[in-house]
């Protein structure tokens, strides 16, 4: 495992200081393993504000990336939503994105993520 990659629901998390997040963050920086969010998952929690300065100081954190989405990635997760059969394209993006990069998931939907990929290593939260 080189990584691990948030979806919305561990975002969430994040933003309320849930601790086994927390611990589980601590954990991978002091591993020295990448943090990426893809960017449909900002998208999908991001309102702005003071309420979310938590989430705010996460994302612009040293070691986080939030990687970007090309052509290469696009015509990707609509093959994987293709051969899924899912159609919600961003926890598509977040697995294909974890899959090539040898990514664990942290999810609050590990049901959803298995539709996708049943062989995924994820954390639920």
């Amino acid at each position: 495992m080189s990584g691990i990659s948030l979806d919305a629901g561990a975002l969430i998390a994040i933003e309320r200081g849930d601790p086994d997040v927390r611990a589980l963050l601590r954990q991978a920086a002091d591993r020295g393993l990448e943090v990426h969010v893809v960017p449909e998952v900002v998208a999908q929690v991001w309102r702005g504000g003071p309420r979310q300065a938590r989430l705010g100081a996460f994302l612009s954190a040293r070691g986080v990336t939030t990687p970007e989405y090309d052509v290469h990635a696009a015509r990707e997760v609509g093959r994987l939503c293709g051969a899924s059969g899912r159609h919600d394209v961003v926890d598509v993006h977040v697995v294909w994105h974890a899959r090539s990069r040898g990514h664990l998931v942290v999810t609050s939907d590990p049901e959803d993520m298995r539709a996708i990929d049943p062989s995924l290593p994820l954390v639920s939260v």
